[in-house]
């Protein structure tokens, strides 16, 4: 591949990446907040066998549960806005090829 046409995907990439942060950043914090605090209550109420007593220790959990859940759904917001910006750029870098190639069968006719 040409040095231009990496330079582009490249460039679509952290576009891309910057993207998914920032659906992250307006949708995702509360969806993560509620998901690995519910997730991690339920998991330390199986675990415990009933109903929690919310001491300093199952408290601390829950708010690791909670940061987890919040890192987990940015790292996800930010590695599929990469990919769908990757995916752009080879899409944008294939029809420029292919309208140079046009051209050139273009040139060759006249």
């Amino acid at each position: 591949m040409k040095e231009k046409n990496v330079e582009v995907i490249k460039t679509s990439m952290k576009v891309g990446a910057v993207l998914g942060g920032l659906v992250f950043l307006i949708f995702g914090i509360v969806p993560g907040f509620h998901f690995g605090g519910a997730g991690t209550v339920m998991l330390l109420s199986k675990l415990t066998g009933g109903p929690l007593e919310f001491t300093l220790f199952i408290r601390t959990v829950v708010v690791l549960g909670i940061l987890l859940g919040i890192l987990c759904l940015g790292t996800l917001s930010i590695v599929l806005g990469s990919v769908f910006g990757t995916l752009a750029g080879v899409l944008v870098n294939a029809l420029s090829l292919l309208r140079v190639h046009e051209e050139k069968e273009e040139m060759v006719r006249h």
